[in-house]
Formats: structure tokens, C-alpha cells, sequence
């Protein structure tokens, strides 16, 4: 019995004696087969074909992610404070690089997970790390494809972690797509973890929503409204997406709203 792991989107599934048939996440019109149809993979022999590089990208915000770059490829993020770590969208790789250096860092006292399409092996990192718990929003329940983790399903619009840590429901890319305020991010200024929910493009000094990133389908304003209304509380001028250049590196508040307005304006319907 093995836990394979889909090569498209990295994610890992309950342990089966021979491969699944499909990944559900695939199938969605989300998310996408490759050309080379369904493709599995297993953790350890991943651990032979990569490893893990570890940056610290600012004060107690350390990035870990695979080369070469396997699924959708994105990097993971683990915040420090004095009374735990959380682990944000863990990376495919575990190897005992990261487990020797995140354990020097203080370990991980929670995991915390953006959408479903970049989980990957959250339930071996919780392993590793004494079992700590999986924050996952409970509007996407229904696409845990590993049961067996120490799951916290929480509900409604925000769930505090305490010590600066809120994660935050914005919707529109999944029902249950979620960011992380880090109060204490950017020396107190406060910093953004957003996973693609509010995507980092190639001009940094704005962001985008889709509901489709691969297949190009936007979102519709009521929804990007919506996201842009569920971080307005909040306090940050520094958002980190999902990839290792993904920052908005200040007044990503700012750029939030000015993106929406800009993405808003694109998408009505043409009055000529």
C-alpha cells in the first residue's frame, strides 16, 4: 500500500495497492490533466529525484521548496513566533533537510492550507512535526484526498490562531480558498499570505483573481469584491503568493484594491 502522489498538482492520496484511476482535483475544470494523461508519483521516490532549498525571505519567514519543481511548483512558507510555528500550503518535498532544519527553527505547531491545489503531502508534515494540526476550511471538505491526517476543519470567515496568525475565508478561487494575516510580518507592518487566492502577477505592484489560473477562467466582480472586503480589517503592506517571486513587496494593501478596481473595470461588459 502506497500513498501516491499526482504529478500534476502534487497532491496525495489515501494508500492504495495500486495507483488511483484519477485525481479529482485534475478532473475540475480548475485544474487540468497533462498532455501525457494521469501521471502518479510517490514520496519516496521524489526524495531521490529532489530536494528542498530553505531561504529565509524575512525576519522569521522562512521559504521551503523543492528543485527541481515538481506539480504545480509552488514554495511553502513557515512563520515563526515565540509561541509556535505555522507551516502555510506545505510543499511535495519532506526530506530530512527540512525536517533537521525546520526542528532547529522550533518545528511546527500548526499547518495551514490556501485551496486544494496546493495541499500536497500536508498529512507527512504533520507527521514529522508531532501531528500538528491541519487548518483547512470546512466549504472544502470534500476535496481532502488523504483522510488520515489530524484534521481541524474550521467554518465561517476568519478562524484566530492567536500570537498575530488569522486565517482568513476570501472565496472566489474555491468556496473555501483562504490567506493568513501575519500581524508581526514585515517588522509590525503586517504581511499577507495568499497561496494564489489573490495572485501575484509578473508586474509586482499588482495582483490578480481567477477562478481558472491554467484555463483562464476570471471570476466574476461580486467575488472579487468579496475578497478584497474580507482583508480590508487587516493591516499589511507586504504579500507573499505562492511562488518564490510572488511579493508585493509594499503597499500590497494598496495594490489589492487597485487591482480589483483594475480587474473589475476589464471584465464589464463593453458599452460601445
Amino acid at each position: 500500500m502506497q500513498n501516491f502522489v499526482c504529478a500534476t498538482c502534487g497532491t496525495q492520496f489515501n494508500a492504495t495497492e495500486t495507483p488511483p484511476a484519477n485525481c479529482p482535483i485534475c478532473d475540475d475544470e480548475r485544474q487540468y490533466v497533462g498532455y501525457g494523461g494521469q501521471q502518479w508519483s510517490t514520496l519516496d521516490r521524489l526524495k531521490r529525484a529532489h530536494h528542498n532549498r530553505l531561504e529565509t525571505i524575512e525576519k522569521n519567514l522562512i521559504g521551503i521548496g523543492a528543485e527541481p519543481t515538481f506539480g504545480i511548483g509552488h514554495r511553502s512558507l513557515l512563520v515563526r513566533s515565540t509561541s509556535g510555528n505555522i507551516l502555510w500550503d506545505p510543499t511535495f518535498l519532506l526530506d530530512e533537510t527540512a525536517i533537521t532544519t525546520v526542528r532547529a527553527l522550533g518545528g511546527i505547531k500548526w499547518i495551514a492550507v490556501s485551496h486544494p491545489h496546493l495541499v500536497t503531502t500536508c498529512v507527512e508534515w504533520s507527521r514529522a512535526f508531532g501531528d500538528a494540526p491541519i487548518y483547512w476550511h470546512t466549504d472544502n471538505r470534500a476535496w481532502v484526498m488523504r483522510t488520515d491526517g489530524p484534521y481541524m476543519f474550521w467554518g465561517g470567515e476568519t478562524c484566530a490562531l492567536g500570537f498575530g496568525l488569522t486565517l482568513i475565508r476570501c472565496g472566489g478561487h474555491f468556496d473555501g480558498s483562504t490567506v493568513l494575516h501575519w500581524a508581526n510580518g514585515d517588522e509590525g507592518r503586517g504581511a499577507l499570505l495568499t497561496g494564489d487566492t489573490i495572485q501575484v502577477v509578473s508586474d509586482r505592484r499588482y495582483v490578480s483573481f481567477m477562478y481558472s489560473y491554467p484555463n483562464q477562467i476570471p471570476l466574476n466582480a461580486q467575488k472579487v469584491t468579496h475578497i478584497v472586503n474580507a482583508v480590508e480589517p487587516y493591516a499589511f503592506s507586504k504579500l507573499y503568493g505562492g511562488w518564490w517571486t510572488s511579493i508585493v513587496a509594499a503597499d500590497a494593501k494598496n495594490a489589492v484594491k487597485r487591482s480589483a478596481a483594475r480587474y473589475i473595470q476589464a471584465i464589464q461588459p463593453s458599452r460601445v
